[in-house]
């Protein structure tokens, strides 16, 4: 005679008959074929919160790109887009024939190189000393003092550098006092780089921060734990948790400054250009400027912009796509990931 199971106790029997059963297969399916609609509805509350970003990239930024029709165009404001002549590519052709054209791309090539090179670094080693200080006061003062120059305009910014690296400014006087060349840095045209970039550096090294002192809090502090009884040191600490937790978002940052290496600063240049001359401080911002606005090419101007937006997208689609090879997200998700 088959033995059969004791009967389960009452409360036993009302929990299990109260446990959820997980859902079917076909029910989770079911979740992922939602109609657009339903998904639109389903996410309406954060559709909405996004919709004032969404709609200022819209109006300022994608709205105007319908201005490149210019570039296409003898363009002449007093006729507009509808009735200006339409030349083809002659635009182009008379930019990439100008030798003032390649000689600010090459200057500008070379201040973003630069900036990319020595710049880049500072604010990431500035985080991680931030991050070192161990009294919260202490940290949260250095952090706002660091911050304050990001708010200071390029007027002001290149006015205090006059003051302090220009033919009469302290530098000069201190090399004079000692018997030393007076050495004028701000109309030296071989240093005129190294001085974008040291100013560059000391406006917004602290601001560049923000982003990766929230990327060392999302680190799990139980690595740096394992590590350290693992017996690491502090160097090994930071090679092997702290660069691997914020690789990510260095990647990001590198990715999204390599769309932008075409535009290394209109108005900081633009103040100090004549001080070195165009051979020097011309850059395809300044250039696009005096021959869009001085003198009136509107055509030229707008192609050369077309140029930049167009060598940009085409570096952050290249070097998102080489961060997936990398096993790295970059600045999208892959369609294959």
């Amino acid at each position: 005679m088959a033995e059969t199971a004791p009967p389960l106790p009452r409360e036993k029997r009302r929990q299990k008959a109260e446990t959820p059963s997980p859902p079917a297969a076909g029910a989770v399916d079911a979740q992922h074929r939602l109609s657009l609609w339903q998904r639109i509805k389903r996410d309406r509350v954060m559709l909405l919160l996004t919709l004032p970003g969404l709609l200022y990239f819209v109006v300022f930024h994608y709205v105007p790109l319908l201005g490149y029709v210019v570039a296409f165009q003898d363009y002449q404001p007093y006729l507009g887009y509808m009735h200006s002549v339409w030349v083809g590519f002659a635009n182009f052709s008379a930019a990439f024939g100008e030798s003032a054209f390649w000689s600010a791309t090459f200057n500008t090539l070379e201040i973003a190189l630069v900036q990319l090179v020595f710049f880049f670094p500072i604010p990431i080693a500035l985080a991680l000393l931030l991050n070192s200080i161990a009294s919260d006061r202490i940290r949260r003062f250095v952090q706002s003092v660091v911050y304050l120059p990001h708010f200071i305009g390029w007027v002001i910014i290149v006015s205090i550098f006059q003051q302090i690296l220009g033919g009469a400014g302290l530098l000069p006087d201190v090399l004079g006092g000692m018997g030393l060349p007076r050495y004028d840095m701000m109309s030296d045209p071989d240093a005129f780089p190294w001085l974008l970039t040291l100013q560059v550096a000391w406006k917004d090294a602290g601001w560049g921060t923000i982003i990766i002192l929230a990327a060392l809090l999302n680190i799990d502090k139980q690595q740096y734990e394992a590590a350290a009884i693992d017996g690491a040191g502090p160097r090994r600490r930071l090679w092997h948790v702290t660069l691997p937790g914020i690789a990510p978002v260095l990647i990001l940052l590198l990715i999204l400054n390599l769309g932008q290496i075409l535009s290394v600063g209109f108005e900081q240049i633009l103040l100090q250009r004549d001080a070195v001359g165009p051979d020097a401080g011309e850059v395809l911002d300044t250039y696009v400027y005096y021959h869009g606005i001085k003198d009136n090419d509107w055509g030229v101007a707008a192609a050369v912009g077309l140029v930049k937006a167009v060598i940009g997208t085409a570096l952050v689609l290249g070097a998102n796509k080489f961060a997936h090879r990398l096993g790295h997200e970059g600045v999208y998700r892959g369609a294959d990931r």
